[in-house]
Order: structure tokens, then sequence, then C-alpha cells
């Protein structure tokens, strides 16, 4: 991936519209939908804003050899520089906040949400691939 955002602040901001985006679409929608729902949702309103939105990004895992251990898609990527994975579960559990660390391991990509449209409240967490480099 090229042309990352890399301006601390830039990020961040990008982070909280993100965050208000999908809070006005769990409002309207609420919970009960499947996750592709709110994966269209959150694509069509942030490219309304203008974002540059890309979903199903393919990403593959590599040994420390080069060899090619997996793949997996990423639900969203916003401007080439925020990994966005999505959940419609009744609410978050550990394995998926692993899953996001080995999604931004495996994308070398610095900031990551993890956004879940299912429970009755909007929850949401951010990941920073220093702590997925440390194991948390």
């Amino acid at each position: 991936m090229k042309a990352t955002i890399t301006d601390t602040d830039a990020i961040f901001r990008l982070c909280d519209v993100v965050r208000e985006t999908g809070f006005a679409i769990h409002r309207y929608l609420r919970n009960g939908h499947v996750e592709k729902v709110y994966q269209n949702a959150l694509l069509h309103r942030l490219r309304k804003q203008g974002l540059e939105v890309d979903a199903e990004v393919p990403l593959t895992v590599f040994d420390e050899d080069g060899t090619v251990l997996g793949e997996f898609r990423a639900d969203l990527v916003v401007s080439k520089s925020l990994l966005i994975e999505l959940k419609a579960v009744k609410r978050l559990e550990d394995e998926h906040i692993a899953q996001v660390l080995g999604y931004l391991r495996a994308s070398r990509l610095e900031h990551a949400l993890l956004i879940n449209f299912g429970g009755g409240k909007y929850e949401i967490r951010k990941s920073i691939l220093q702590d997925a480099l440390k194991g948390f």
C-alpha cells in the first residue's frame, strides 16, 4: 500500500471521522443486521464525505523467509492508512482484538479501528502497530 497518511494529527482526525460516521450509522440502523450491511453503509457514507475507501482489501501473511502462509481480506482501508475491521456481534471479544492486531502486522499499516455494530451499544477500539509488534 502506498501514499499513506503519516501525520499523527491527520490520522487521528481520520479516526474521528470514521468514529462519528459509524456512530451515525448505528443510530440509524441500530443492531440486528449482518456485518456486510454495516460495511456497505460505512463505505457509502465515507465515500460521500470524499474519502478514499477500499473494501475487501487482500492482505497476505508471510513467514520470515518470505513463504506465503495465508491470505485474508481487510473489511475496509481508508486513505491507504487506516484499516477497519467490522463486527456485528453481541460484544467484542479478545479474539477480535487479536485478529485486528494480526491484520496490522500483516498489512504494515500503523492504525486500525475495530468497530462492532451488533451490540445494543456502538463499540469501537483503536489499535496501533507498535502495540501489535509488542504482542498485545
